[in-house]
């Protein structure tokens, strides 16, 4: 990447105002890292430069470009962040330090199911990092994906060191952030170092089932762009490949079996509203046999990252059996581009100032902001990573472990009784639920109702339950309420309740959780 390349790049999005203050620190860069060169040999500037380009390409606004810029200079040059503040200003400033401090966390995160004491806090760090505002860890992921592309350089110690900590925290990362596409070319980066044989084998594997498929799908796509163009709908229709690692996940749960794996290619139909999308669905399904089991509406119940989209696997009068995409073209933009295609773009401006922890140029106040709370249903979890950022922060400790269901554990959505939704780590209990709603809410429970129906304090909550607190003013928190929560979030306010009212916290309350049924006696 070159200067005039980003420049002009730069210019297709931004006003010339934020034109003329990227020129500016993009001469900054280049005078700060004259004579750097990387691994490869090649000038130093073309990294921070590509690491530039990608957030233009994502839609990020001109602050975490010009960040991007500068993101190395604090940590690879003399110069500091008071010289970055006079210059670019205040945010960018804070946004380079950010990515700074993320930068030093990062040595020694190799699994996080290996973490020993100094990699737990570094990744305490991180995510103390990343919770301040989430521009930090976008820029971050333009930093790693550039990295991971230029991986070959470095000694083949430090690329599988690299690649498992980009599997393992930057992948899963990128995906609580909707951002499908960086997720999958980090994934198959990773998995191309990691397990390279594997790779290759699964590669090849794919070329030849793919040819074959590749033309019985043309014809199916031939139909249905005939039928579409009569009932008068607009619409761009593609193919999909499924990625390599998406396909070794899959085999995992086969088996092995890659015959049981329909979705190898898939066609994508972008169309130009919701209603638009459904009747593409009953067009699909009127000509072909939809498998019923395999039907997934992620529009009216998007996956826990904003993921909209249909999806519908048919079979054909050949016995071929094919997958189908249906969304809109916003909807398609999140599902590449995630939260980063908010920031220039569709900016809400409650949603902005939430991620960028400012409103009116004051920190607004994160206690007890839950359940819609003015969010999006996928910025729960940028809300609950803030507030596992502000506790550790203050110095509690949080394992492991709970890190890894906090922040990088599957998600699922369950409601309350008024239609509320809110986002979890799957395995959560009830009691999870209840100190999400509101600490005093948790405080006051006496039972729950799933689905209308009595729910015991140990069984786990479900996706899409609907979830009823029952509560009464002379209810309080109990010991083994410690053993009854999954989420460091709940404990955290179980363990301050239990402290305030002088109850003792066991070191064990095993014995707890088979004695608790329905109700917290």
């Amino acid at each position: 990447m070159e200067k005039t390349e980003l420049i002009a790049q730069a210019k297709q999005f931004y006003n010339e105002a934020e034109i003329a203050r990227l020129k500016t620190a993009i001469e900054f860069a280049i005078n700060k890292h004259h004579g750097q060169v990387r691994k490869s040999g090649e000038e130093y500037i073309r990294h921070p430069l590509k690491v530039a380009s990608f957030l233009v390409e994502w839609g990020m606004d001109i602050d975490s470009v010009i960040a991007g810029v500068l993101h190395d200079t604090v940590e690879d040059t003399e110069t500091t962040l008071e010289e970055i503040e006079n210059n670019f200003g205040e945010t960018v400033s804070f946004l380079v330090d950010g990515v700074t401090k993320v930068g030093r966390a990062r040595a020694g995160m190799s699994h996080l199911e290996s973490y020993l004491p100094q990699t737990k806090d570094n990744l305490s760090k991180l995510l103390i990092a990343v919770g301040q505002d989430v521009r930090v860890v976008i820029i971050k992921l333009a930093d790693r994906l550039h990295n991971m592309q230029t991986l070959q350089h470095m000694s083949p110690e430090k690329q599988q060191k690299i690649a498992r900590e980009s599997l393992d925290v930057f992948a899963p990362i990128a995906d609580r952030l909707g951002m499908g596409r960086i997720r999958m070319q980090i994934e198959e980066l990773s998995f191309s170092y990691l397990e390279p044989e594997e790779f290759k084998r699964l590669q090849n594997e794919m070329r030849k089932r793919l040819g074959k498929s590749t033309r019985r799908l043309g014809r199916v796509r031939q139909a249905v762009e005939t039928e579409l163009n009569k009932a008068g709908i607009e619409f761009e229709i593609s193919g999909r490949v499924k990625s390599i690692y998406s396909l070794h996940k899959k085999l995992k749960k086969y088996g092995g079996d890659i015959d049981q794996v329909y979705d190898l290619m898939a066609l994508r139909i972008i169309v130009e509203n919701k209603d638009d999308c459904y009747r593409v669905l009953g067009i699909l399904h009127s000509i072909y046999l939809p498998m019923v089991a395999r039907i997934k509406d992620y529009i009216s119940l998007p996956k826990p990252n904003g993921y909209r989209s249909l999806h519908t696997t048919v079979i054909t009068p050949s016995k071929l059996i094919a997958e189908f995409q249906i969304r809109t073209r916003e909807m398609h933009e999140y599902a590449e581009r995630g939260l980063a295609a908010s920031f220039h773009y569709h900016e809400q401006k409650s949603n902005k100032d939430y991620l960028n922890g400012k409103t009116s140029g004051k920190n607004i106040n994160r206690k007890e902001v839950r359940g819609n709370g003015g969010l999006s249903n996928e910025l729960q979890w940028i809300s609950q990573l803030q507030d596992v950022a502000q506790r550790l922060r203050e110095g509690e400790e949080i394992s492991p472990d709970q890190l890894e269901i906090d922040i990088f554990g599957n998600r699922i959505f369950v409601y309350s009784p008024k239609g509320d939704i809110y986002n979890l780590p799957e395995g959560s209990l009830p009691l999870d639920f209840a100190y999400m709603v509101h600490s005093d809410i948790g405080k006051n429970t006496y039972a729950f109702k799933v689905n209308e129906k009595i729910h015991a304090f140990d069984k786990p909550l479900s996706e899409g339950d609907v979830v009823e607190v029952l509560t009464r003013k002379n209810s309080a928190p109990k010991i083994d309420w410690l053993d009854l929560v999954k989420t460091s979030h709940a404990r955290s306010k179980v363990r301050a309740q239990l402290k305030k009212a002088g109850s003792f916290e066991p070191t064990t309350s095993a014995t707890a959780i088979k004695s608790r049924k329905s109700v917290g006696k």
